[in-house]
């Protein structure tokens, strides 16, 4: 009877190192087949030595215009490609410089469990390296910009914040499941599941874009190669698990900051809602912009459109004047408050 337990357990512990092993083979082979990641912006390429990392980042445009620095939002496979539509028009007039968050992208990507904070504290030194930087962010990285900005040796001129929240992940944090996401074999499966082909479309579809062709397969695609590089899993697995929620009270600390602020917001939004756009609006005191058939990436769905918001914001604060509620500074309004936008979309300043 001994004899033949012990032959059982042998048997499923062989079956068990079939499927780890099984599993470490797959995700070696889907990191050959990912390849060396490049950068997914075009200009000049660089990196910034931080707490023993390496943070890539890409500048554009001439550096005696002002300097704006676009920091993209979290998700599995965020990077700076999220502003891959709007860099070259930004660029125009503008030094403008696109990080790789540590973790993400480009970037060092070591087995850190990140945090906020991290993010917060690295932000306040990289936004430092510059004076006083119109800063564009997006979704969670929003948050971290705020609360960068609110230590007393960071400065920015204005802000231009896409779909802004403190919160990503569930609240209170799950440490069992970024634990469960860092772990070998185990998190690296569960990781190549959530980077999968599939799973990065339906969340493109799901939350991302109105329009799903936006992403584009080009795109798509650097999407699964991102999610497929060593480390790649590590902060992402903090993300999930809610320990990158900033405690920043964002409509307050803005109001407090006295920096321009526009909010840019896809009507169709639900992850964060456009409600809570216009209630944080409304407490910081910021211009509201809506484009609809947009979601959360208004600047990748309608990048033209999102480029002209951001100057008319520049010229506004540069002449101390705006828009009116539900006016357009541009001048091509189609005489109800809005504007049409590439492909019939309309915008809408909702808040001056």
């Amino acid at each position: 009877m001994a004899l033949e337990r012990l032959q059982s357990t042998l048997r499923y512990a062989g079956y068990g190192l079939l499927a780890a092993g099984a599993a470490v083979a797959a995700s070696r082979g889907l990191r050959a087949r990912a390849g060396k990641l490049e950068p997914p912006l075009s200009g000049t390429h660089d990196s910034y030595r931080w707490r023993g990392m390496d943070v890539h980042y890409t500048e554009a445009g001439d550096p005696a215009d002002e300097t704006l620095v676009c920091v993209h939002g979290i998700n599995a496979a965020g990077s700076s490609g999220e502003f891959r539509e709007i860099v070259a028009d930004l660029a125009e007039d503008h030094h403008v410089v696109a990080p790789d968050l540590p973790g993400f992208g480009c970037s060092d990507r070591p087995s850190l469990r990140y945090s906020a904070a991290l993010y917060e504290d690295f932000l306040g030194d990289f936004l430092g390296e510059y004076d006083q930087p119109a800063v564009v962010a997006s979704s969670l990285s929003a948050a971290y910009v705020v609360a960068a900005l609110e230590r007393a040796d960071t400065d920015a001129s204005r802000l231009a914040l896409i779909c802004p929240t403190a919160t990503g992940g569930p609240e209170p944090p799950k440490t069992w499941l970024r634990e469960l996401v860092r772990a070998p074999v185990v998190g690296e499966t569960i990781f190549n599941l959530l980077g999968s082909e599939p799973s990065i479309r339906y969340f493109n579809a799901d939350h991302g874009y109105w329009n799903p062709e936006k992403a584009g397969d080009e795109w798509q695609d650097y999407e699964w190669r991102t999610t497929h590089q060593a480390g790649a899993r590590f902060a992402p697995a903090s993300f999930i698990a809610g320990d990158l929620n900033s405690d920043v009270a964002l409509g307050p600390a803005l109001a407090e900051l006295d920096v321009p602020t526009t909010i840019l917001w896809g009507r169709e939004a639900d992850l964060p809602p456009l409600a809570e756009g216009r209630a944080l609006a409304e407490t910081a005191d910021a211009r509201l912009v809506v484009f609809d058939e947009a979601m959360l990436l208004p600047h990748v769905e309608f990048p033209e459109r999102f480029v002209d918001a951001v100057r008319t914001d520049r010229e506004a604060d540069d002449e101390g004047t705006g828009a009116e509620n539900g006016e357009e500074t541009d001048g091509k309004g189609a005489g109800d408050g809005t504007v049409t936008a590439d492909g019939g979309a309309r915008v809408t300043v909702e808040r001056a």
